[in-house]
């Protein structure tokens, strides 16, 4: 009996054995205040640092554009100024001096001209860019805003999916301005969004705010346009795996604008030279003597005269034409003051006739006026008479005034 109990026992502890327990869950509590921060992870496995830093020969311009791109990351840190003794290789060991992974150069040539370059430290591939058309942060004085170290939404164009060059960029880029997960310094919050758009072979970057969830965005800051020139296989150099057969270096531009201001000259002097020679095209040719049948047909007093006048100067004849019709004006307005006179005299004429008429018919007495009135002879004379005194007195007041103004320059 003994025997068949214990062969019971094991087969039941068997069977619980086989049986698998459920795994605890830990409910979260029933209430929890607002204000209590939610608990963070403490593990942080995308251990990514970007080195930003800049070469000696760098603009102001410049340098804020890279202090804005610093205050955008997180995990960015900050460098010394390269020396200009230094070689681009000895930045792969400032890298990892400074344990960091990636990193954002800014490479200054003349004050003018600025040079951004994208490197993956320890494999590659690295990426060398102009910088064209900067805008900082403190110059567009825009309205949006955003946390400082908060996480950005990357939004790439269509266009980089489409050529195999474009999909290296957007991976290094992604790596280099993708803050990552449960970093220390950044905070859990997504509120912009960085945008790379490709435009006439150039990456256009712009930063916005996400105001609504609709997708209303407001413009932060800064803008910068970069215009790739090469991909290298390393870090900082190696093998060039892509280059860019559009690119014109900015000195070459230069020139490029020097010659043309320098040919504004010899254009104006061949536009002279044109003009000229549209001139004497103009000029009428005369007719080959050999050429009898020509002479023959047409005006022959026209021909004899194109025949002795070989060539005809356009200005010459534009000024004698204008010459004639100013003469041919004048005769006319002489002419007409010539009829018009003779119009006067003619009425004169017949005024006397009139009046010589009317003495005969009334004894001299009267004489009758235009509108038919009557006038006595002697009033008349008396009227003329009368004129005649006030025409004296007039001019001898005129001859004492002059006296007058005589002596006082005498005195």
């Amino acid at each position: 009996m003994t025997m068949v109990k214990l062969k019971k026992k094991l087969k039941r502890s068997l069977k619980e054995a086989e049986v698998p327990q459920k795994p605890v869950v830990e409910l979260p509590p029933p209430t929890r205040n607002s204000d209590e921060p939610l608990q963070k992870k403490r593990k942080w496995i995308n251990k990514q640092r970007v080195l930003i830093f800049a070469s000696r020969g760098i603009s102001f311009t410049d340098r804020h554009l890279m202090k804005n791109i610093q205050t955008m990351l997180p995990h960015s840190r900050p460098g010394n100024k390269m020396e200009r003794k230094d070689t681009l290789t000895a930045v792969n060991e400032i890298c990892e001096m400074k344990n960091c992974n990636k990193c954002i150069l800014f490479e200054g040539r003349l004050r003018r001209d600025l040079y951004m370059w994208f490197a993956n430290v320890n494999d590659g591939p690295s990426l060398k860019c102009l910088v064209e058309s900067v805008f900082t942060m403190g110059e567009l004085k825009l309205t949006g805003n955003s946390l400082k170290g908060s996480r950005p939404l990357l939004s790439f164009d269509e266009k980089f999916r489409q050529e195999p060059h474009y999909r290296l960029i957007q991976e290094l880029l992604t790596q280099i301005f993708g803050t990552p997960k449960d970093l220390p310094k950044s905070q859990p919050f997504i509120d912009h969004v960085i945008s790379f758009s490709i435009l006439d072979n150039r990456i256009w970057f712009r930063n916005y705010q996400i105001l609504s969830e609709d997708g209303a965005l407001v413009e932060i800051g800064p803008r910068f346009c970069l215009n790739p020139i090469k991909i290298f296989d390393g870090g900082f150099g190696g093998k060039t795996i892509w280059e860019n057969p559009k690119y014109v270096s900015p000195a070459k531009f230069r020139q490029q604008l020097k010659r043309m201001t320098s040919q504004k000259y010899e254009m104006k002097a061949e536009q002279k030279e044109q003009k000229k020679q549209e001139k004497q095209s103009l000029v009428i040719e005369p007719p080959n003597e050999n050429d009898i049948t020509e002479l023959l047909t047409g005006d022959m007093m026209k021909k004899a005269k194109k025949l002795t006048h070989k060539t005809i100067d356009l200005k010459k004849q534009s000024e004698t034409e204008t010459a004639a019709q100013e003469q041919a004006v004048e005769k006319k307005k002489i002419k007409a003051a010539f009829s018009a006179m003779k119009k006067l005299k003619k009425k004169e004429a017949e005024k006397v006739k009139t009046a010589a008429k009317s003495v005969q018919n009334g004894g001299g007495l009267s004489v009758k006026t235009k509108e038919g009135k009557k006038i006595n002879k002697h009033k008349l004379k008396r009227l003329k008479e009368n004129l005649e005194r006030k025409k004296k007195l007039k001019e001898k007041k005129k001859k004492a005034k002059k006296k007058m103004v005589r002596k006082d320059v005498k005195e």
